[in-house]
C-alpha cells in the first residue's frame, strides 16, 4: 500500500481513498459542434499511455472529493508530485531529462527502462558481457 497526497486536505491518505481517472490535460475540441467524428473521437477515446512519467487524473473519493492531478512515473509507480485541477505540473519527462543530465545520472529514453537491462551498443553489450564471465570465473 501507498500513500498519496492531497492537495486540497494537504494530507497523505491511503491509495484505497483515490481513483485515477486518467490521462489529465486533455484538451476539448474548441468548436465540438463542428470538429469531424476522427476529431471527437480522438477526444473520447484515444489516450497516451506512456512508460514513464505520465501526468493522471484521479479523485479523492472517500474524502474531500476532489480531482486532481498526479505525475506518476508509470514504470515503477512511483508518485512525483500531486496538484490541483489548473495548475501546471513542475516534473515532466523533458525536465527531469534535463535535470538528470545535469546531475551525471543516465536517463533512459525508451525500451531500457528494466532493472538489468542491458544497453543498446553492442560494444556496451559486449564489455557488459565480459565483466560478466569474470566475475562468474571468480566466485568459482
Amino acid at each position: 500500500m501507498f500513500y498519496i497526497h492531497c492537495p486540497y486536505c494537504d494530507e497523505h491518505r491511503e491509495e484505497e481513498e483515490f481513483h485515477p481517472k486518467g490521462q489529465a490535460h486533455i484538451v476539448r475540441p474548441a468548436d465540438p459542434e463542428n470538429c469531424s467524428d476522427e476529431e471527437w473521437g480522438d477526444y473520447l477515446f484515444f489516450r497516451d499511455n506512456p512508460r514513464g512519467i505520465h501526468h493522471e487524473l484521479w479523485v479523492h473519493a472517500i474524502g474531500c472529493r476532489k480531482f486532481f492531478n498526479i505525475t506518476r512515473n508509470s514504470a515503477s509507480y512511483e508518485i512525483l508530485e500531486t496538484y490541483r485541477m489548473g495548475e501546471r505540473p513542475s516534473v515532466t519527462a523533458e525536465s527531469l531529462a534535463n535535470k538528470e543530465k545535469q546531475s551525471g545520472v543516465q536517463a533512459a529514453d525508451a525500451g531500457w527502462q528494466t532493472v538489468g537491462a542491458r544497453p543498446e551498443s553492442e560494444a556496451l553489450n559486449e564489455s557488459d558481457a565480459s565483466s560478466s564471465q569474470a566475475n562468474k570465473e571468480k566466485s568459482i
